[in-house]
């Protein structure tokens, strides 16, 4: 059984005041996805993975990302990132935000454009060594042999 955590637990773990977590539930940003409320002294309820996602926008707002960047960057993740949104890469340089999936860099706030290509360095050296070996296989196939016989007297 997975462990439930309510509205005010939620907020002190997370680190952020009860009120930004009940606005942001109300604003659709992090819903809680055990309980939700319905209505005057019904409570919310949070399972862990709400958490990690309650977390994750807390560290873009004290990145200095504006909140309704937070939510352009939240409806990308959840549209695009198969994982857990906790376990995605992101990259923060001054307000953009870019997504590291695979080889790829995705600047979440230009609408998945990608921005570059990450170059992975082990697969160069694999290549140039791989080349290596083939050019020194190639000058020893090349290299004329001398065949000597003996004769007998």
């Amino acid at each position: 059984m997975q462990q439930v955590f309510s509205g005010t637990k939620a907020a002190q773990i997370v680190g952020i005041t009860y009120r930004q977590l009940d606005y942001w539930a109300r604003t659709d940003l992090i819903r809680p996805s055990v309980t939700d409320a319905s209505g005057s002294g019904t409570r919310r309820a949070y399972k862990y993975r709400d958490l990690l996602e309650l977390r994750v926008v807390k560290n873009l707002l004290d990145a200095g990302i504006r909140l309704e960047a937070v939510r352009e960057v939240f409806t990308y993740l959840r549209d695009h990132v198969d994982s857990e949104i906790a376990a995605a890469h992101i990259v923060i340089s001054g307000q953009s935000v870019v997504l590291c999936q695979g080889d790829q860099l995705i600047d979440v706030m230009r609408n998945g454009q990608g921005v570059l290509n990450v170059l992975p360095l082990a697969g160069v050296k694999q290549a140039v060594d791989a080349s290596i070996v083939g050019l020194e296989r190639q000058e020893i196939a090349r290299v004329p042999r001398v065949v000597t016989r003996s004769i007998a007297l």
